[in-house]
C-alpha cells in the first residue's frame, strides 16, 4: 500500500482545495473551484474517486459539478446544510470510508462560520499521523468569521478540534497566516513560539511556499483563539479593546470581534 500524499492545490486567491492519493486515486477536499483540481490531476495521472465537502460556500462547493462531469463520484457533505451533488449526508460521529485511497474519517460538527459546518478527522495515515480537514473553522493562528453561529458554538468547536492528538496535521482552506500571526501578536506580544512563528512563515511566503499545514499542538500554543483562557491573552484584550473579560467565552467574543476589523 502506497503513502499517501497530502497536496494543498491553490485556488481563487488564497484557497487550498486539499487532494489525498494513494498514487492512482484521489480525494479532493472542498472544491470550490474545478479547473486548478483538473489539471493537478491529470498532471499527476490521478483519477477522482470521491469530494468531501465541509460547508456549503460557493468557494468550497462551486467546483463540484464540473469536477463530477456526470462521474458516479460520491460526494460527502454535512446533513445540516443544503448543498448540491451530496450523495452522503453526515453528522457527528459518522465515519466515512473510502476503498481507493483506502480512508477513513470520523466525522466532528464544527458549527460558528456556517450552521451546519463539518470536520472530517483521520486517525492515522500508514505512517501514524493523524490527519483534520476542517474547512474554515480553525486556520493557523485563526478561526472562521461567525457567519451563522454564535460564539459559544465556535468556541466548543474549536474546544473540539483542539482536543484532537497534538500530532493532528491542520488542513486548513485558506492561506490566512501572516495577517492571522499579525493579529496573534497584538494579543500575545510575548509568546515566543508565536514570535519564531511569525519568522518562519514570513520565510515560507517570500518564497512562495504554504504555511500549511500546522498541527494541534503548534495550534494550541500559538492561537490565540485557542488560547481564550490565558491570563497574558485576557491582559492584552482588556488592555487594547478596555473591556472587561470575566471568562473564557468573553475573551473569545470580544477577540473576534476584534479580528473583524483588525487591520
Amino acid at each position: 500500500m502506497n503513502a499517501l500524499e497530502y497536496v494543498p492545490v491553490p485556488a481563487f486567491e488564497d484557497n487550498y482545495i486539499w487532494v489525498v492519493s494513494d498514487g492512482r486515486h484521489a480525494v479532493v477536499v472542498d472544491p470550490g473551484e474545478a479547473a486548478p483540481v483538473r489539471a493537478y490531476l491529470a498532471k499527476r495521472g490521478w483519477r477522482l474517486s470521491a469530494i468531501l465537502l465541509t460547508h456549503h460556500h460557493q468557494d468550497h462547493v462551486g467546483g463540484v459539478a464540473d469536477l463530477l462531469n456526470g462521474q458516479g463520484v460520491p460526494v460527502y457533505g454535512p446533513a445540516g446544510e443544503a448543498i448540491e451533488h451530496v450523495t452522503q449526508r453526515l453528522k457527528n460521529g459518522d465515519r466515512v470510508n473510502i476503498a481507493e485511497p483506502a480512508l477513513e474519517f470520523s466525522v466532528l460538527d464544527v458549527p460558528g462560520h456556517t450552521s451546519g459546518h463539518i470536520a472530517y478527522f483521520q486517525a492515522a495515515d500508514l505512517a501514524g499521523t493523524p490527519h483534520v480537514f476542517c474547512g474554515d473553522t480553525l486556520f493557523a493562528c485563526g478561526c472562521g468569521r461567525l457567519f451563522e453561529g454564535t460564539p459559544a458554538q465556535m468556541l466548543a468547536s474549536l474546544d473540539s478540534l483542539a482536543a484532537l492528538p497534538g500530532a493532528t496535521q491542520v488542513h486548513c482552506a485558506h492561506e490566512y497566516t501572516l495577517s492571522n500571526i499579525r493579529f496573534a501578536l497584538a494579543c500575545e506580544p510575548d509568546n515566543p513560539e508565536l514570535q519564531a512563528w511569525r519568522d518562519k512563515a514570513s520565510d515560507l511566503r517570500a518564497g512562495n511556499q504554504p504555511t500549511l499545514p500546522t498541527t494541534i499542538a503548534h495550534e494550541r500554543a500559538v492561537n490565540p483563539f485557542l488560547r481564550a483562557g490565558d491570563p497574558a491573552v485576557q491582559a492584552a484584550l482588556q488592555e487594547a479593546l478596555h473591556e472587561k473579560v470575566s471568562d473564557r467565552l468573553a475573551a473569545f467574543t470580544l477577540m473576534r470581534e476584534w479580528k473583524n476589523r483588525f487591520r
